[in-house]
């Protein structure tokens, strides 16, 4: 298993939200989460970025936890950074978007992210 950038979209300091479960399930799993998130600095000791377009790193996979009304402007900032795959979270899947996706090379996955992580299918 090769170590992936994983940007968490959504991603929440609370520690029953999913969002968080995932940042340190991917931590576990020996990946590099990076939280995404407008009003939070710092998630679970890691710089939160208000936005995918100001993360320094190149990112492997998107994991989404917004849902399909609050993503046009995230779909737009995953196509331009073109990470390998963009995981749809429940609650957050957009079948509207996949193909704009998929023409882009982006494969869009819809899954739970903790779910993957455990059945090693991430």
């Amino acid at each position: 298993m090769k170590a992936e950038n994983a940007a968490v979209i959504g991603a929440s300091p609370k520690e029953e939200r999913y969002s968080y479960k995932a940042i340190k399930a991917l931590e576990e799993e020996g990946h590099n989460p990076i939280p995404v998130a407008m009003v939070h600095k710092e998630i679970l000791g890691k710089k939160a970025y208000p936005s995918l377009s100001e993360i320094p790193d190149k990112i492997d996979t998107v994991t989404i936890y917004l849902g399909a009304k609050r993503q046009e402007p995230v779909i737009e900032e995953i196509l331009k950074i073109k990470p390998k795959r963009a995981i749809f979270n429940p609650g957050a899947e957009n079948p509207k978007a996949y193909k704009s996706l998929k023409d882009a090379g982006i494969e869009p996955v819809e899954a739970c992210t903790l779910v993957m992580l455990k059945t090693k299918q991430y």
